[in-house]
């Protein structure tokens, strides 16, 4: 699945385009020690967590794209450093919860 597909089955927003990567898994979670340890590549993490370090922890564990839920919106350091890094980031008004059932044909890939 590509990455403006999530946004769509969402009924999100994309705020930066992902339009190279494949989605193969969806990951869930706010603590980002727990998404680098568990969240696979061609991953797409969804999380309420809005600032640059869920930029950096995307990068370094092969992360996709990041669904910011409940309408949170990325403050541009971290829209200029997704940019920069190919990191797709759409926003939904849904909660965490409704995001992953909506996304719940998407498993985690095991490392």
């Amino acid at each position: 699945m590509k990455f403006a597909e999530i946004a769509e089955r969402l009924g999100g927003k994309t705020v930066v385009e992902n339009t190279d990567g494949e989605i193969a898994a969806a990951y869930t979670s706010d603590l980002l020690s727990d998404v680098m340890g568990h969240c696979g590549d061609e991953s797409v993490l969804i999380t309420i967590q809005n600032h640059l370090n869920a930029i950096a922890v995307c990068t370094l564990a092969g992360i996709e794209g990041i669904v910011l839920c409940h309408d949170r919106q990325p403050p541009d350091d971290m829209i200029e450093a997704a940019k920069r890094e190919g990191i797709g980031i759409t926003t939904t008004s849904l909660s965490q919860f409704e995001a992953s059932v909506k996304l719940a044909d998407l498993r985690p890939s095991s490392r």
